[in-house]
Order: structure tokens, then C-alpha cells, then sequence
């Protein structure tokens, strides 16, 4: 092995070990990968999960104030594009990314706004549409779209069929994140001074208002589980159970009191993701709920 191999699998094991200790949901959907694509996905994951620590978590804990997680995440965006480049980074997340990026064949088109959202995040307290869409693409449907590439890798698809791929991963990375921003909506208002939903005030959120958030992520899911079943075999199983998870996910918010979800944190439950994930190991995709506004069956 030379010494470049050898730093490679050191890169590669240190990013694995960020989505298992970070996110049970996702570790246990990348454990459903093919082993051709589950070592990208975790490359992946782990630059998107640094990046969002310089951001919101320890970076801030150790004193960083918002000026110098600024200038943190400049670097740190610098150091990708210029791993990326070279193909080398001393930071051993940066350069297993950069390996996957080189490999699956994306660069600034898909980071670029990443990081651009990230960095909203050091400024923007409050979103009109056009702000959230646009950070919600950056932060959430460019990774879907990385994942992607790696899913994709070697395989060729007509325009039409890569069109349809690409409006999924966008549809389920939004779908992600909007989950993520209703199930935290009191944390990310009370500790970080942060509302992302248009429209929406925290300190007066209705059931109205919840069914109609949680009616537009069952309209993202629907549109990335029709899209599912034409995966490759290697990254159709995986992607089934972390939408499966999503989806249980938005359905159990959408069955809490608007109230609760200002001091509860919803999660799925331990036994409830297993029953998921051996039904998307059998090849299943749990189905988007049917939601109208101001009600959910």
C-alpha cells in the first residue's frame, strides 16, 4: 500500500466515523448502501456535518463569535475547493470529500451554495420565500444532488431519466430539512434566534400553520418515493428507509399539538426505525401521507 492509499483509508475511516456518531437515521441507512457507493455518501455527510458545527455547535461553544465562524467557514470552503482541486487535504474530512468529488465528478456547482447557506446562517435570523428557497437548495437539495452523483457513478441515463433523479434528490433533501427545521423549531428560536419558515412565528404557531408545513413536506416525499424504486439496486434500499424515517418522522409531528412542539422534541422511536428499515430491506417505500390544509389523516 503506499503512503497516499494509506492516508486515503485513514480520510475515509475518520468521515465514517462523523454519520455514525452524528446521526443514528442516516448510520443506519448507509449501513443498506452498496459498498461502491456507501463510502461517498459518508464523505459526503461528514463535510456537510463539520460544516454545520463551525456553525451552530462547538465552534461557538469554544468561544468562536460569529465574525471568526465566519471566517472559519471561509477557510474551510477554500481548503474543499482547493482539495477538490488537488486531490490533497491535511484535514482528513476535507480530503476523503474531495476524493468523492473528484471521483463522482461535482465541484463548486454543488458546494458553492452549500456553503452559502451555511454562511446565512451566521446572519439571516428570519426568511421571506425567495431566502428559503434558496437556503434550503443550498443547504439540503445540492447534498441530495451530491448523493446522487455517487449513486449515479459509472451508470448511464438518458436526459429525461437524470432530469427525473435530479427533481427527487431535490424533493427528499428539501423534504429532510424542512422536517428537521419543524421538529426543532423551538430550539432553533429559542437558542439560536433562528425562524426559517416564512411566515411563521414560533411564539404563536397553530395547528393550522403545522398541518400546512407538514402537508408540503408530504408533497416533497411523495415526489422523491415515486423516483425511489428506479434507483440502482446499490442505493435504492437505503434511500427507501431514510425516506421511510423522514416520513414517520413528519407524520408523528403532524400528530402533535402545535403547542407540544414548542417543548417537545418528536423522535421515532428505536423499535419503529427497525420496522422501517427491514421494510425498505424488503424493498418497500413508505408511502407520503394524504394531507389537506388544516387537517391530516
Amino acid at each position: 500500500m503506499t503512503r497516499l492509499a494509506l492516508y486515503d483509508r485513514v480520510a475515509e475511516e475518520t468521515s465514517s466515523g462523523v454519520i455514525h456518531r452524528y446521526s443514528t437515521s442516516f448510520g443506519l441507512a448507509s449501513r443498506l448502501l452498496g459498498a461502491d457507493v456507501r463510502q461517498h455518501v459518508e464523505n459526503i455527510y461528514a463535510l456537510v456535518r463539520v460544516a454545520d458545527e463551525i456553525v451552530d455547535g462547538p465552534a461557538a461553544e469554544a468561544g468562536a463569535d460569529p465574525a471568526t465562524a465566519a471566517r472559519l467557514l471561509d477557510e474551510f470552503e477554500r481548503e474543499t475547493e482547493q482539495a477538490v482541486e488537488l486531490g490533497f487535504s491535511a484535514n482528513l474530512v476535507v480530503h476523503a470529500f474531495a476524493r468523492t468529488a473528484r471521483a463522482t465528478g461535482f465541484g463548486s456547482d454543488l458546494s458553492a451554495p452549500f456553503f452559502a447557506s451555511m454562511r446565512a446562517d451566521l446572519s439571516a435570523s428570519h426568511h421571506d420565500q425567495e431566502s428559503f428557497d434558496r437556503y434550503v437548495y443550498g443547504s439540503a437539495e445540492v447534498v441530495g444532488l451530491m448523493c446522487l452523483r455517487a449513486f449515479l457513478q459509472g451508470k448511464p441515463y438518458d436526459a429525461a431519466t437524470l432530469a427525473r433523479f435530479e427533481a427527487g434528490a431535490c424533493a427528499l433533501g428539501a423534504a429532510f430539512q424542512k422536517v428537521n427545521f419543524l421538529r426543532d423549531l423551538a430550539d432553533d428560536f429559542q437558542t439560536l434566534g433562528r425562524s426559517y419558515f416564512p411566515g411563521i412565528d414560533p411564539t404563536s404557531f397553530t395547528d393550522a400553520e403545522r398541518d400546512r408545513l407538514v402537508a408540503d413536506i408530504d408533497d416533497d416525499l411523495r415526489v422523491s418515493g415515486a423516483v425511489i424504486p428506479h434507483l440502482p439496486r446499490s442505493s435504492r434500499r437505503a434511500v427507501a428507509l431514510a425516506h421511510g424515517l423522514f416520513a414517520e418522522l413528519n407524520r408523528r409531528l403532524g400528530e402533535t399539538p402545535a403547542a407540544e412542539l414548542m417543548h417537545t422534541r418528536i423522535r421515532v422511536p428505536n423499535p419503529v426505525k427497525l420496522r422501517i428499515a427491514a421494510a425498505s430491506a424488503a424493498g418497500r417505500v413508505t408511502p407520503a401521507r394524504t394531507t389537506a390544509l388544516g387537517g391530516a389523516s
